[in-house]
């Protein structure tokens, strides 16, 4: 169905919506028909938008607090924004939850919630999601004070109990809810524990040894990010995506000066376009090698670490001899890449794609085919192509669930659309098939670079950018195919240096999410199994 159809349908159920074509179409609808509309985009044969990518609050200051809901069909490989505004003042603003349409809507109206009050009607848990229980007032709002006190440091950061607010005979009503019942037994993984890959917290109540639910802590090291992109020039935000998946940073520099590219009108060389690709997947093969030995390491297997950093090591090298660092690169940079590539970099090149396939075939011998790991992660920790969709599972571990949902296929940028590769789908969904799939995508990404290596074009590794940048009133919105996957940023500009607005949807708060509905019923042993298969990185769902 092309945009025109689409939009022809909506308004003929729905006539108060309203309607913008861009790069995708843009609905508003008054919050009164958000929820049949959702349903409808959601359940609608002809519609199918299945995939909830992001929910990004904002507050237009005189016009008030409202969400932009960016969503996907998988099925017809189109794209929506649906754009509603708060009811209520703003002591109370109001919006109706999906979270009966969208797993992960429960989290991202959480987050939404946090940072600028929104409260979402129906939604069975409405808690602050990083910030502490007792923190005063909403820091995404426009009149939020930053140098007040906001906290007590008196209180636990979280609580048992939460709250739902429900409209019942014409009145809205706040009811209180356990998270767990008062006879469960509840134990920690985290915040302190090596398997949970940063400061992350599992409450999880068992019943002997099975799991029953998982409640997940998040915030122990939310930075602000967002806001304090908010007082920056836009050059001055790029150094921030280093610090989120601080293991493969280059697809989200990647990410955000596309973005901020596009908005300004600027094109950028050939070049530069195909070394941030060779940069990108020389960094998916160094992550998908970091989490294979990281994650071997917490099952006891504590070889395979040895091997895959042989790997791991050898790009980094690469890396420093042309970005001068080896974890936070900074590289990618509005026009272009920073410098031009080191006079050994396509030897270099060469002599890692020489290594890539005996390695592989050495991961295969030490673990892949060993009788014990099979027996820990096949059929353990099943996440349904179904189940994925709904929770916003991408990357490697939505892939693994039988969902083609690769951005570099599906909606190709830079040079992806003129490379050969195979997209990895497996079928099995459980935590073997997330292992192999990273191995597979090395093999994979090996052959894009393989592709590029001896055919970078001449030409200016950066081009010229105005030395003040301002991006013109508006809004857009990128993503990009991260190493954990789908990685998106809406950026909104009022004119002036600074954004108005830059909202980072991560791949890994899905990740981590989903958690607590693919471990109940498993065996509190396999916790670690299961989770750490999905590769998570704490900073990047903190921010």
């Amino acid at each position: 169905m092309d945009m025109a159809k689409m939009r022809e349908k909506i308004a003929s159920l729905f006539p108060d919506a309203t309607f913008q074509e861009s790069s995708m179409l843009e609905v508003t609808t008054p919050d009164a028909a958000w929820h049949d509309l959702a349903a409808t985009l959601r359940n609608d044969p002809d519609l199918s938008f299945d995939f909830l990518m992001t929910i990004v609050g904002m507050d237009w200051k005189e016009n008030g607090l409202g969400c932009v809901y960016y969503l996907t069909s998988t099925a017809h490989a189109h794209h929506i924004s649906v754009k509603v505004m708060a009811t209520g003042d703003r002591e109370q603003p109001l919006i109706h939850s999906i979270s009966d349409l969208w797993a992960i809507a429960g989290i991202y109206e959480r987050e939404v919630y946090d940072y600028f009050g929104i409260i979402f009607l129906n939604n069975p848990d409405m808690r602050r999601l990083f910030l502490n229980i007792d923190w005063k007032g909403y820091p995404l709002r426009k009149d939020y004070d930053p140098d007040s006190n906001h906290w007590s440091i008196e209180s636990e950061r979280q609580t048992d109990f939460t709250n739902e607010w429900i409209e019942r005979d014409g009145k809205l009503v706040k009811e209180e809810h356990r998270i767990f019942m008062p006879d469960d037994f509840v134990v920690n993984i985290g915040p302190q524990h090596p398997a949970t890959h940063g400061v992350l917290r599992f409450r999880t109540a068992v019943d002997g040894e099975t799991i029953k639910k998982i409640d997940i802590y998040l915030g122990y090291i939310h930075r602000g990010v967002e806001k304090i992109c908010e007082g920056l020039t836009y050059p001055q935000t790029l150094h921030f995506m280093d610090r989120l998946d601080y293991f493969s940073a280059h697809p989200y520099h990647h990410c955000l000066c596309m973005l901020i590219e596009e908005a300004a009108g600027i094109e950028i060389s050939k070049r530069a376009k195909v070394i941030r690709v060779l940069m990108d997947e020389l960094s998916r093969i160094a992550s998908h090698c970091l989490f294979m030995g990281t994650y071997c390491m917490d099952l006891g297997a504590t070889t395979m670490l040895f091997y895959t950093l042989r790997v791991r090591e050898q790009i980094l090298d690469i890396m420093e001899r042309t970005c001068g660092a080896r974890m936070t690169f900074n590289y990618d940079c509005i026009g272009g890449v920073m410098q031009d590539l080191h006079p050994d970099f396509v030897k270099d090149v060469h002599a890692l794609l020489d290594t890539i396939e005996p390695n592989l075939k050495e991961y295969d011998t030490i673990f892949t085919g060993n009788v014990i790991a099979k027996g820990r992660l096949e059929g353990v920790g099943v996440l349904t192509r179904k189940d994925a969709i709904s929770w916003g599972v991408t990357g490697p571990n939505g892939r693994a669930s039988g969902w083609a949902c690769d951005v570099r296929k599906c909606q190709p940028y830079s040079v992806y659309d003129e490379v050969e590769f195979d997209e990895v789908v497996l079928h099995a969904g459980d935590s073997m098939a997330r292992f192999k799939a990273r191995i597979e995508e090395i093999r994979q990404s090996a052959r894009i670079i393989a592709q590029l290596i001896d055919n970078i074009p001449e030409g200016d590794f950066l081009v010229k950018v105005p030395r003040v940048l301002k991006l013109p009133q508006g809004h857009w919105w990128k993503v990009v195919e991260g190493c954990r996957g789908t990685f998106g940023i809406y950026l909104e500009s009022d004119g002036t240096t600074s954004p108005y607005r830059l909202k980072i949807a991560p791949p890994c708060l899905p990740a981590a999410a989903v958690v607590d509905h693919i471990t109940r019923g498993e065996k509190i042993a396999d916790l670690i199994t299961i989770g750490g298969s999905m590769d998570y990185i704490v900073p990047d769902m903190d921010r």
